[in-house]
């Protein structure tokens, strides 16, 4: 696999997020309508491009290890993604329709003031749904899902000054650490 095109279908909605979050007040919503709707549409084009070249080795999963945090014994804790036919179909969903999402919410949010804001909690979102899926370990998968309840959070919560809006996103935060305590679990059953 050349360029290691696993880290680079995560790492361009998290490009997304900086840019936008950095930057996409001052640049304007032009800016951040090609940003935030274009990283992740290339992360799609990646993805199918991973796609291929996995029906090319015959559906012999792709591994890319990016980061090795520690080694204890034999064993490695690692940063690295697998991209087998459930991964891979998982992740043609997630940039698909996330891509497909944010062209959407272009037209949606177009008179907000927090435009910016919104197209890198939305771009934040999809970079931990990938980490998510992508993950080749529990603890990988684990940064994702806590990161999927984050920008859950802070999407469901994004117009704060209205109560019930700030309400329901602590709700969902507070929800999210239901789970937290199952997948928690259900690694150290593991």
């Amino acid at each position: 696999m050349t360029m290691n095109l696993l880290t680079l279908i995560v790492l361009l909605p998290l490009a997304g997020f900086v840019l936008n979050g950095l930057a996409g007040n001052r640049l304007g919503k032009g800016f951040v309508s090609v940003v935030g709707c274009g990283l992740p549409i290339v992360a799609f084009m990646a993805t199918v491009r991973a796609f291929l070249e996995l029906r090319a080795t015959g559906g012999s999963a792709l591994l890319e290890t990016v980061y090795t945090w520690a080694m204890v014994g034999d064993f490695r804790f690692e940063v690295a993604f697998y991209f087998d036919r459930l991964s891979a179909l998982m992740t043609l969903i997630v940039t698909g329709v996330g891509s497909l999402i944010h062209i959407y919410s272009t037209g949606y949010m177009k008179d907000d003031a927090s435009y910016a804001r919104y197209f890198a909690y939305l771009n934040l979102f999809l970079f931990f749904m990938l980490l998510l899926v992508l993950g080749r370990s529990l603890l990988v998968c684990f940064v994702g899902w806590e990161g999927v309840g984050l920008a859950s959070y802070l999407l469901i919560g994004f117009w704060f000054e209205d109560p019930a809006k700030a309400a329901a996103g602590k709700k969902a935060f507070i929800t999210n650490r239901v789970g937290d305590a199952g997948f928690l679990l259900g690694m150290f059953l593991l």
